[in-house]
């Protein structure tokens, strides 16, 4: 790697720790296709994944869909612009072909979706129900549907030739960041309030207004470290991207340089990879007769469980409406209950998305896995970062 490309590299994970609106950040990610890559290591499947994206890794793969949120504010027209893909110039020409497709936008009723959507879903949590039990934050083009578009497409039942630009290359690597996604609790389910800042249930026939999954949500902590009590700008979303990812490593210290930090933090992420990958996560095992476009379902109704948990551990107030990227959301503020269990919430959100990226990673395997078997790819690449 040059050292200018390695400098770009590294401002952008040093900058990204700060960042709250990426998915797990890109520690989570890492981990989550760091253990793919391990679980596939040596296989057949492995051969044919590399294949597809010309020797990319799945960790190196999995924050990719974020790096070309960058494109937003300078198009893709400069391929010298960060992010660019010089060392594989097939995928970095598909990857702003399905920028092009699904350009950012904010009119919901756009005929053309923006590659924001694919990120997330946002169900009501109220009252704890399934994914396909009503409407409200779902759609065609939601996390759960672009995990099994991409599916449809590896496996060859939609065309490379598609509206969206989704190639099998581009499959593989956009699934490799949304199966993180989706394990994101705060990436499936939304709090949803009426006017009078009460939380409501718009499946259930009352009108709300939502909180774009905890973005919007200051969060107030009673438990915890000196730093997360001191944390005053801290997002609920974000707390659950970044530092719920970051309790489950050793601190960094302070005094370290950007250098320094990347170099730990890769060295503490490849150790969490090597310990989630030698034994298989509890119940992580989709339905034997499930079929494989349903995974992503079957996977949000069970995070719907946890991100209604979530919540429930929260106490919410100052509910108003506010203007978020030409959106009307509801902010406010979500201060830590006492709990029961007497466990506070950053020690339980830091068990959650462990298991969670444990299970995630465990799964991307097994989806590509099963995936590519359908495929007829020649296998001539060898994974590399």
């Amino acid at each position: 790697m040059d050292l200018k490309r390695r400098a770009t590299l590294i401002a952008f994970a040093v900058a990204a720790l700060r960042a709250s609106l990426l998915a797990y950040g890109p520690t989570g990610h890492e981990i989550v296709g760091g253990i793919a890559d391990k679980v596939i290591a040596n296989t057949r499947a492995a051969e044919q994944i590399y294949a597809l994206t010309d020797g990319i890794t799945l960790k190196r793969a999995s924050t990719i869909a974020d790096e070309i949120k960058a494109w937003d504010k300078t198009g893709v027209e400069d391929l010298s612009a960060f992010p660019h893909y010089i060392e594989h110039p097939k995928i970095d020409r598909q990857l702003r072909e399905f920028w092009r497709a699904n350009s950012p936008t904010a009119e919901a009723n756009s005929p053309a979706p923006s590659h924001h959507w694919f990120h997330y879903t946002d169900v009501p949590i109220l009252n704890p129900h399934k994914y396909a039990d009503g409407k409200t934050g779902r759609s065609q083009w939601d996390v759960v549907h672009m995990i099994s578009y991409c599916i449809d497409v590896l496996r060859g039942e939609v065309p490379e030739n598609n509206p969206r630009k989704i190639t099998k290359p581009l499959a593989v690597i956009l699934l490799a960041h949304y199966v993180g996604d989706i394990h994101q609790p705060l990436h499936v389910g939304a709090e949803y309030f009426n006017q009078a800042g009460k939380a409501v249930d718009p499946d259930r026939n009352e009108q709300g207004i939502e909180d774009e999954g905890g973005n919007t949500i200051a969060l107030h902590l009673i438990h915890g470290t000196a730093d997360e009590l001191a944390h005053r700008g801290l997002r609920l979303h974000g707390f659950w991207d970044y530092e719920a990812v970051l309790a489950n490593l050793p601190p960094l210290p302070p005094f370290l340089t950007k250098e320094e930090r990347y170099q730990k933090l890769e060295r503490e992420t490849r150790k969490i990879v090597d310990q989630l990958t030698k034994k298989e996560p509890d119940n992580w095992r989709a339905p034997t007769r499930l079929a494989l476009k349903c995974y992503s379902e079957y996977w949000a109704n069970e995070i719907l469980l946890i991100a209604h948990e979530a919540h429930e551990r929260l106490r919410f107030s100052n509910a108003h409406e506010t203007i978020d990227q030409g959106r009307t959301v509801m902010a406010g503020d979500a201060r830590e209950k006492n709990t029961p269990d007497h466990v506070g919430y950053a020690d339980w959100t830091t068990k959650v998305v462990l298991d969670e990226l444990h299970k995630a990673g465990w799964r991307l395997a097994d989806l590509l896995t099963q995936a590519v078997t359908a495929t007829s790819t020649p296998a001539t690449a060898t994974a590399t970062p």
